[in-house]
């Protein structure tokens, strides 16, 4: 009460006499007017008495209001319910004053977004000015691989070449990622997360702008008989397999020159061809596809008479990263139209693009073709007695040399139907006129005398003719028939000069014997290119690799290459800066990032895109 009497105001007396004393809150019946309590709103406030007129003394009754406690449990009452609804009307606007910041906040973002995306069109980033791409500068690929985004790819697929020709079984998963013949060992994650067939240069394109815009790796596949780890997905993401466009689109017999799709297998074409009275010369492994072979650049036994794969493409049409198709040149055998993109894919192993269609130069097929065997008493020798022919220029059509542990194997796995002399072994054919042919034997028979050459036989009809050149091609499925359970092959390839041919293949030979492993050699020895078939354990995997380690380097040291024919893939990338310099593949590091940014098609491949692991390299 102290403090509510120090806000009273003063009372007046009446004239003359004294002050009287605070009342007492309480009515008094002496008091000539009682005090008036007016409560407004939360706040005792007291008005003071009216003026006295009179000093009678007359009883006045007490007011009938609520009393002060009344009032104050009132007033407090009344408060809290008013908070209360305040708290209330306060959660009723909050979510709307969120969604309204949030629709404020994400309009704003929108709207720097656009701006930001406009100002990059206007002032795009100024392009990179070196001219190669070293390694130390790459960034690792970034792709989309989440299970559901690539579930939603397979929808856009099935799309585009129908459920029946888009495949996740397992069987076929694993046949699109390795073979038992591969020298790369997959691993379990590096495998295809589906196998598409598309049948159309257009159905390719559309499922590259659909891999494009996921970003989804891809990997072409045409024969599958690579034997560098060439279509193993080291990303995953999708193969795109060949198969289906299999057809000879066109055939100009006059311009001497065929259109095919990739899936077309060699052996297939030159079938066709031969009603024709033309054949298409490069021959390489059984089951190889135009597509593969255009990929890896290869050759085959022909190659010494009529050249590699290159030489025999005139035109592709090509899918690109990005699913834009190019053709890369007319029909005409030779021009000089701009740059030579042709070959610039041929040898590009699908890292480049895809190809879809390809234009062959083909040729007359010979009046006259024979074969003649020719055994000697080391590898030496039959090295030193190719490079006597190849010098004297005689025009034979393919010079082949088999060791004698390729003979045994041969023996061993009954591949043929005759039994072979086991001894290095070196297997000529001659085509021509018939007369043109009898000199070429004549000749090389020769040649093959003074070069300490043990027997020589030729054949007399065309069942002989077939006969003796099938154990060429033989050789790599007879070292395999004879492997224990359990063991791999490994086949690799290097080529040098024609003057160091003898030297290499007699230092690799020695190598070999000294290794212990199960091995053989042979080789397309007319233009200085040779292979070693190793058979090895898991054990033995360290082995194999460090044999073939010393005889690459040993082709690199006599100005040779680490691959004539088989390409690089992934086994023989990182010997490339040793053959031909780092600044070399940092120019092809930069070919690939300008065709394929994104690093999309058979990531990996020819060359590194990101920084490799420690220990990952061998030293040279």
């Amino acid at each position: 009460m102290s403090r509510l009497a120090g806000k009273m105001p003063k009372l007046s007396t009446a004239p003359g006499a004294r002050p009287s004393s605070f009342p007492s809150m309480r009515p008094s019946r002496t008091t000539s007017t009682p005090l008036q309590f007016r409560r407004l709103e939360s706040t005792q406030r007291f008005s003071p008495p009216p003026s006295s007129t009179s000093s009678s003394t007359t009883t006045k009754k007490p007011s009938s209001g609520p009393s002060f406690k009344g009032q104050l449990t009132q007033s407090i009452t009344k408060r809290i319910q008013r908070e209360r609804d305040d708290l209330k009307r306060l959660s009723h606007m909050r979510p709307q004053n969120s969604l309204g910041r949030m629709m404020g906040m994400t309009f704003v973002l929108f709207t720097v977004g656009a701006i930001s995306y406009w100002c990059g069109l206007k002032y795009p980033k100024e392009a990179d000015p070196a001219s190669t791409l070293p390694l130390a500068a790459t960034k690792p690929p970034k792709h989309n691989l989440n299970p559901a985004h690539l579930e939603a790819a397979w929808s856009d697929f099935v799309a585009i070449v129908g459920k029946e020709n888009v495949s996740t079984a397992d069987d076929v998963i694993s046949q699109h990622a390795t073979s038992e013949w591969s020298t790369h060992r997959a691993a379990d994650d590096q495998k295809p997360f589906c196998v598409v067939y598309p049948a159309t240069t257009e159905e390719v394109s559309e499922l590259m702008k659909v891999c494009h815009y996921r970003r989804i790796p891809v990997v072409g596949y045409s024969g599958g008989t690579s034997l560098e780890g060439h279509y193993t997905p080291t990303r995953s993401g999708i193969c795109i397999d060949f198969s289906r466009m299999n057809k000879v689109l066109s055939l100009h017999k006059d311009d001497l020159d065929v259109v095919v799709q990739p899936g077309v297998g060699w052996e297939d074409l030159n079938e066709m061809l031969a009603e024709q009275n033309l054949f298409f010369p490069p021959d390489p492994g059984p089951g190889a596809q135009i597509g593969g072979m255009i990929g890896t650049g290869c050759s085959g036994t022909n190659a010494y008479r009529y050249g590699t794969m290159r030489e025999w493409v005139l035109s592709l049409t090509v899918v690109m990263a990005d699913g834009t198709v190019i053709k890369t040149r007319q029909r005409p055998r030779k021009s000089s139209a701009g740059y030579d993109l042709t070959r610039l894919f041929i040898g590009s192993e699908g890292t480049l693009g895809l190809v879809t269609e390809a234009t062959l130069k083909v040729t007359v097929k010979p009046a006259s073709e024979s074969v003649a065997v020719a055994s000697f008493g080391s590898i030496r020798e039959a090295a030193n007695c190719v490079a006597k022919v190849v010098g004297e220029g005689v025009p034979v059509a393919a010079v082949e040399i088999l060791d004698d542990d390729q003979m045994r194997f041969i023996n061993q796995a009954g591949a043929t139907s005759r039994s072979w002399k086991e001894a290095p072994t070196i297997f000529f054919k001659f085509t021509g006129t018939p007369s043109g042919v009898k000199e070429q034997v004549a000749i090389v028979q020769k040649i093959t005398k003074g070069s300490g050459g043990k027997s020589f036989d030729f054949a007399k009809d065309e069942q002989e003719r077939v006969e003796l050149w099938s154990a060429r091609k033989e050789a790599l499925w007879s070292t395999m028939a004879v492997k224990k359970p359990g063991d791999r092959v490994w086949t690799g390839d290097v080529a040098v000069p024609m003057s160091r041919l003898p030297d290499i293949i007699d230092q690799t030979k020695q190598d070999l014997g000294r290794s212990g492993l199960k091995s053989s050699i042979v080789g397309h020895v007319g233009d200085g290119n040779f292979h070693i078939i190793l058979l090895y354990s898991d054990a033995e995997r360290k082995l194999a690799e460090e044999c073939v380690h010393r005889m690459v380097k040993r082709a690199v040291e006599m100005e040779g290459t680490v691959t004539g024919e088989h390409g690089v893939g992934l086994v023989k990338r990182d010997y490339l800066p040793h053959e031909l310099g780092e600044s070399t593949v940092d120019a092809m590091r930069k070919i690939k990032t300008a065709f394929d940014p994104l690093c999309l098609l058979n990531c990996d491949k020819v060359v590194r895109v990101e920084k490799p692991a420690r220990g990952e390299v061998s030293e040279w």
